[in-house]
């Protein structure tokens, strides 16, 4: 082949690569257009938390309903780059700093706002000053735990729970910031927006903040749904029950964002309980066994050893 027939050759590849580099481009844009809407939700919920006011609270409930939006984004955005075998260091990064601002600033100003600083100023001064100065720390708290949460989900390759589960599914360490930012926004959605109105009220808000803070950097496990695979094949009636759930959701979000909220929360809760009851349940066995019960349930349950040599031969009598 001459050189000019090669070089028409290359010339004719050309437009064929550069219209595979700009489809591989874009398959690397897809996955970040989610993430920055992640953002764009996590900044709409802010500017909603600074304007919301007794007078006007229907920020505060746009402000929860932007977290809550925010929270599908955050799912989609992994997916579709793993789907797409587009991941990448920058992805993930980019990633971590949303959730950082749309479920650590967002969700923990929303708190403060919502719960602390809209306190009537009828109250006893001294009370509601004290009231507002640990609501401020304890919101605090919440974002520095969301922050902690993700640094040790970006380092930790195999965390394992304290109570680990099934062998086949997956866990998370902690309750994901997502899932926490979802407890808090589930809730001034309940209230549609309506501020806390007293301080015993403000006090109950504290300690929930309080605990879902802790979760996120506790060591329990809490499901992760990765085993759900939406490529598979599903039967038509689970299609028809998800259908029905998202209907639900989006009538009757007031409720059914609630529940989900709070039954994912009490979730690991109830299974770090049930882990420990069953340890001390089987300490307790064990000591109310017999040393010799105690020995002949430990070598049923340890296999046999291989023989060493064959049998010995049985005694031949004369």
């Amino acid at each position: 082949m001459s050189a000019d027939a090669s070089r028409l050759l290359d010339r004719g590849r050309l437009p064929e690569r550069n219209r595979r580099g700009r489809l591989r481009r874009g398959m690397y844009i897809v996955p970040s257009l989610f993430t920055a809407g992640n953002i764009a939700a996590g900044y709409f919920a802010i500017m909603q938390s600074l304007q919301g006011s007794v007078q006007e609270p229907r920020h505060f409930d746009y402000a929860a309903l932007a977290i809550g939006f925010a929270i599908p984004f955050d799912a989609i955005d992994g997916r579709i780059a793993r789907m797409t075998k587009t991941t990448s260091d920058f992805g993930k990064e980019l990633d971590s700093l949303a959730d950082v601002i749309t479920f650590g600033v967002a969700p923990s100003l929303l708190a403060f706002t919502w719960g602390f600083q809209m306190l009537p100023t009828a109250m006893d001064p001294v009370r509601r000053q004290h009231v507002v100065q640990w609501g401020a720390f304890v919101c605090f708290l919440f974002l520095l735990c969301g922050a902690g949460r993700l640094a040790r989900f970006n380092i930790g390759a195999n965390l394992l729970p304290k109570n680990p589960g099934r062998p086949g599914r997956k866990y998370f360490v902690g309750m994901p910031i997502p899932a926490a930012a979802g407890v808090i926004a589930a809730v001034v959605h309940f209230f549609s927006g309506t501020p806390v109105p007293n301080w015993r009220v403000a006090i109950m808000w504290m300690l929930l903040v309080f605990l879902v803070g802790l979760l996120m950097v506790s060591t329990w496990r809490f499901w992760s749904g990765k085993e759900i695979n939406v490529a598979d094949r599903h039967p038509f009636q689970r299609i028809v029950f998800i259908g029905l759930a998202i209907y639900a959701t989006f009538v009757f979000s007031q409720i059914v964002l609630f529940l989900l909220a709070f039954f994912y929360m009490f979730s690991g809760i109830f299974a770090r309980a049930a882990y420990s009851w069953q340890r001390r349940h089987k300490a307790a066995s064990r000591q109310l066994m017999s040393p010799d019960a105690v020995a002949a349930s430990e070598a049923a349950t340890t296999p046999p050893l291989p023989p060493s040599h064959p049998p010995s031969q049985p005694p031949v009598h004369p």
